[in-house]
């Protein structure tokens, strides 16, 4: 019965992380499809590409909230079983990152699910075993959003700040061991979605966000405005020729 209850709790998790809330808030305020977009993914940070500052916020804490109650639901279940309460999680941010309700086919006619990235559902699997955490991650996120300005170093960087805070409170015996196991986990996951990224970034060509596109247009020269060919009388230059053919006579 337990064993049923767990599968069930992890089905629910990864059906409610499948529910693409990027695409439905960029679809509801612009009527455009994010998934054809810059990147294509269902996240926060391409819902911002697509429809502004207020739509990317508004989908990375519903991506967030994703993650936390996931975990909140596993706990209220099974209150005595730290490793549910990490594969609810786990579960959310595979459904975020490849949604049963995001299938299409590919150029070769095989079936893939499409999604976001992860970070959001991994910031609030973070959040839900641990609530203090948002304290930390939010402030680090968002400087290292701001002040690398690679979208995907701070994604990446969500897991690995997980991994640092429930490592130091394993050490000190107030959190189980399966958190650390979860933030190992969700590292690789977000890796694994990233692999377009972190190749372009490698190679130079990953977009840039923060300071330095602000930087890079106050930078810029302003335009100088094109100057106008100035209209050619008619008037005149007949009223001159005639001028002249009178003076010939």
């Amino acid at each position: 019965m337990q064993y049923l209850i767990g599968a069930s709790v992890i089905l629910l998790a990864y059906i409610f992380g499948s529910i693409p809330f990027g695409l439905l808030i960029v679809k509801l305020t612009t009527g455009k499809d994010i998934r054809q977009v810059a990147s294509g993914r269902t996240g926060g940070t391409n819902a911002m590409r697509a429809a502004g500052l207020g739509a990317g916020v508004l989908t990375a804490i519903m991506d967030v909230l994703k993650g936390a109650s996931s975990v909140w639901m596993a706990e209220a279940v099974a209150p005595h079983n730290p490793w549910l309460h990490i594969l609810a999680p786990i579960a959310t941010i595979i459904g975020h990152n490849y949604s049963i309700f995001l299938a299409e086919r590919n150029e070769k006619g095989r079936i893939r699910l499409r999604g976001g990235a992860g970070g959001g559902p991994t910031f609030g699997g973070a959040v839900g075993l641990w609530w203090p955490s948002i304290f930390i991650i939010l402030p680090i996120g968002i400087i290292l959003f701001w002040g690398v300005g690679y979208a995907s170093i701070t994604t990446i960087g969500v897991a690995l700040i997980a991994i640092v805070i429930f490592s130091i409170r394993y050490s000190h015996g107030v959190s189980a061991g399966q958190n650390i196991v979860y933030g190992v986990v969700a590292a690789l996951l977000l890796i694994w979605a990233l692999r377009p990224n972190i190749s372009a970034l490698i190679q130079g060509r990953e977009r840039f966000h923060g300071w330095r596109p602000w930087r890079k247009k106050a930078e810029e020269p302003p335009k100088a405005e094109a100057t106008k060919p100035k209209p050619i009388n008619h008037n005149k230059k007949h009223g001159s020729s005639k001028l002249i053919k009178s003076k010939q006579r």
